[in-house]
């Protein structure tokens, strides 16, 4: 059986029989958060689970029979390698089921690759059903709480009459005008900011641009994690680990607390000399978001297609196609000169 996101169930591809991923009255309310300095739990994602190696670009992928490895969802290599059974690792919290079926997501991507001019035919088989992979990529979460001491300056602006030189008709002439200056004062303080679900990828495989423009992921729609949601789907191993997202988190912070400082320090201007954080309450979630995902090698580049599994949003790269460029501007050029005989 495999899962099917219209029926958000398990479904048998043959007879059509479902059945729920798991038993209400065994599930879990909610998703629970981990102290970061806990020991967390490692597994496998799944009993009988095998993962893959791309040779080409490294990603490891994590699957569970009559799911095959094929060619590498993240940059469209033949697997050569054959699977083993997958290593442990920390096991996911949640998981957000996939909502899209491939379907919907190949004609979505199908109207992206419309409004896309000069992109390569072959590009076209990416939109194709058989051209997209299901694949659950790993995010780390955190909550926390932050207490940040700062030194800076806060200006104040005040204004005085000043005798400038104008041009008027051609002539210099004296003028009074107000001129804004700014009065700084030293300050320091220190101030609180909670964070909560700041989504850390855990995947090198898929742009983090990319996947930020993919966002927002409905996380109050989180499940607790169950295999069953990975049938049918592969299931990317994280290539950062705990600490290095939180580093990497750490940094996403920056921008809110700096923005705490500057309100704290108020006054017309601000300036910052120095900072010093401390982090408290430090929670985190390893989670599993669906994605669809085709990739397309081009005069020997890769170039990737992702569409958020539950909005439909698609985010990509493509390749131009040359020969359709300078066609459009054969066909311009051929219809300017035909208005011109025509004006002559």
């Amino acid at each position: 059986m495999e899962f099917d996101p219209a029926a958000s169930a398990l479904k048998c591809a043959y007879c059509g029989t479902q059945m729920p991923v798991r038993r209400e009255q065994a599930s879990a309310p909610g998703v629970p958060e981990i102290p970061y300095d806990e020991h967390a739990a490692v597994s496998p994602i799944a009993a009988g689970a095998l993962e893959v190696t791309c040779s080409t670009c490294g990603a490891i992928v994590q699957f569970t029979p009559p799911e095959v490895a094929g060619n590498c969802s993240f940059c469209a290599a033949k697997i050569v390698m054959q699977p083993k059974s997958a290593d442990p690792l920390i096991a996911p919290q949640g998981v957000l089921p996939f909502r899209l079926s491939k379907q919907q997501a190949s004609g979505t991507v199908g109207g992206w690759l419309r409004s896309r001019w000069f992109a390569p035919n072959g590009l076209k088989q990416v939109a194709k059903p058989d051209g997209l992979d299901g694949v659950y990529l790993p995010f780390w979460s955190f909550d926390a709480r932050t207490e940040t001491e700062y030194r800076g300056e806060r200006g104040e602006y005040y204004y005085v009459d000043q005798a400038v030189t104008v041009i008027e008709n051609g002539r210099q002439v004296q003028r009074i005008q107000r001129v804004r200056h700014t009065r700084w004062y030293a300050t320091s303080g220190s101030v609180e900011t909670m964070f909560d679900d700041l989504l850390s990828p855990a995947t090198r495989s898929v742009d983090a641009k990319r996947l930020s423009s993919l966002e927002p992921w409905d996380l109050p729609e989180l499940q607790s994690y169950e295999p069953g949601y990975l049938a049918g789907f592969k299931a990317q191993r994280y290539q950062v680990d705990l600490p290095q997202a939180l580093e990497t988190a750490k940094q996403m912070m920056v921008p809110a607390i700096r923005a705490n400082i500057l309100h704290d320090i108020g006054g017309d201007e601000q300036r910052i000399h120095d900072t010093h954080t401390e982090y408290f309450d430090v929670t985190f979630r390893h989670l599993l978001l669906p994605v669809w995902i085709g990739s397309y090698r081009f005069q020997g580049k890769v170039f990737q297609i992702t569409v958020n599994a539950r909005t439909g949003e698609v985010q990509g790269d493509r390749p131009y196609s040359w020969v359709k460029i300078l066609l459009f501007i054969l066909a311009i050029i051929i219809a300017i000169l035909i208005l011109r005989a025509i004006a002559g």
